[in-house]
């Protein structure tokens, strides 16, 4: 299983936003928003930053997807 940030990005653009507007108004690191860029793992108390700046909850920033492997192992 994989996560992806793009209904993130999707947003930011829905809100004439840029990635490093969001980066000063959450107060994130420009590695984790190279992180985030990546689709890679960040911690929740990032997540929790971005979604309160946001007004928004976490399935509006990030969703999970199913990978062929992980149905073989279910």
């Amino acid at each position: 299983m994989t996560i992806s940030y793009n209904k993130l990005w999707k947003l930011l653009i829905d809100r004439k936003m840029s990635r490093a507007d969001l980066r000063r108004a959450a107060d994130i690191s420009p590695n984790t928003l190279t992180r985030l860029s990546r689709d890679e793992e960040v911690s929740l108390s990032i997540l929790k930053k971005i979604c309160f700046c946001l007004q928004v909850n976490i399935g509006d920033i990030c969703e999970f997807i199913l990978e062929a492997d992980d149905e073989k192992q279910s």
